[in-house]
């Protein structure tokens, strides 16, 4: 799906599909620490959920 899009773009506009596609490996090597971030974060919160639903788990509670 994203070819077909990148060809309809390419002819439509061939300069700016050329740039889209020289520019994404840096778009992507800026965006990878954000994702790194994201990962931590989501992981923090992980572990904070994990230990207040430990005392519920440890009587038995079966949720999710």
């Amino acid at each position: 799906m994203k070819l077909l899009l990148w060809l309809l773009l390419f002819v439509l506009c061939w300069p700016l599909a050329l740039m889209a596609l020289l520019l994404w490996p840096l778009f992507w090597l800026i965006s990878l620490p954000f994702r790194l971030i994201g990962i931590s974060v989501e992981a923090v919160f992980a572990l904070l959920r994990a230990l207040l639903f430990l005392p519920a788990r440890l009587l038995g509670h079966k949720g999710s």
